[in-house]
């Protein structure tokens, strides 16, 4: 299977590497060049341009910032790719956006498959993030051996759409957990304890979660680089408060840790990393979380 891969970002660069690791032949396409750079040494072939790229492969992957980036590269690649191709979207879209986009994809003869994932970027990087398929059974039959080579975990949540609605109820909860870790850090801190030893109690409690053992891990550190930024953060948010007024849930916690993110944007611009929401309280309260032992990313 030759695969087009377009999207060399923090999360796509890494899937587009295993796919390489697992033996299949990949076409990469970046706006920037340079993202595609480690991928060619690596054994991919650089295509000049989405077009050239998706007359080249087989069936082509998209892991793109936004729902407009991703039509705008739809209509590049659609009238490149053949009949019975399959597009494969790894960009966190609304349910909405996935229909809307899949009948247009239809209109030219190619069957979509949603595929977000879940995990961080550091899983992504090892092969082993969760992949949450939505589509039909057989494409998903048809790229498992592809899906297996990204991660190691795959649910396939059911038709086109359903996907869309996990992968941001798996953010929505990320976020309301790192911020809650980030209090959590603080009253520690100001508590008079020491904050390593606090962050190993926590995680050996039942207050626990994967976002404190992970993104708890880069406040400690200082870097707060979880290669996911407060721009991405407000999106994702933006459509799980959509889902919540569609369905009839109310959202309380989500609606405030929203609010803490705008604070966070306001205060550190939109490409600032997530885990800069602690910063919030580090910078009103003159107190920094810092602690030795704790890693810069994480691996």
């Amino acid at each position: 299977m030759h695969y087009g891969y377009i999207g060399l970002g923090n999360l796509g660069a890494s899937c587009a590497a295993c796919l390489l690791r697992a033996g299949f032949d990949v076409t990469v396409f970046d706006l920037d060049a340079d993202l595609a750079a480690p991928l060619v040494a690596g054994g991919a072939v650089l295509a000049d341009s989405a077009a050239a790229l998706a007359e080249a492969a087989d069936h082509v992957i998209t892991c793109l910032p936004s729902p407009a980036i991703s039509e705008a590269v739809l209509d590049q690649i659609l009238p490149r790719m053949g009949q019975g191709t399959h597009w494969i979207e790894m960009s966190t879209l609304g349910r909405d956006d996935v229909l809307r986009l899949s009948e247009k994809a239809g209109d030219h003869g190619v069957r979509m498959l949603e595929l977000p994932v879940t995990g961080g970027v550091h899983l992504a990087a090892r092969g082993e993030i969760t992949m949450l398929p939505g589509g039909d059974a057989d494409l998903v039959e048809t790229h498992m051996p592809a899906l297996q080579a990204m991660g190691d975990k795959v649910f396939h949540m059911g038709p086109l759409g359903s996907s869309a609605i996990i992968k941001v109820i798996t953010n929505m909860l990320a976020f309301i957990h790192l911020k809650a870790s980030s209090e959590a850090l603080m009253l520690a801190k100001r508590g008079g304890l020491d904050l390593a030893q606090s962050w190993e109690a926590i995680r050996a409690s039942s207050g626990n979660s994967f976002v404190h053992e992970t993104e708890g891990a880069l406040i400690l550190n200082g870097s707060y680089d979880v290669g996911f930024n407060m721009d991405l953060v407000l999106k994702d948010l933006g459509f799980a408060l959509g889902f919540g007024r569609e369905f009839g849930v109310p959202l309380d916690l989500a609606s405030a840790t929203e609010q803490s993110y705008v604070a966070a944007r306001a205060a550190y611009g939109g490409t600032a990393q997530s885990p800069m929401v602690a910063k919030l309280l580090e910078d009103l309260l003159d107190t920094d979380l810092r602690a030795d032992g704790f890693p810069d990313k994480l691996k």
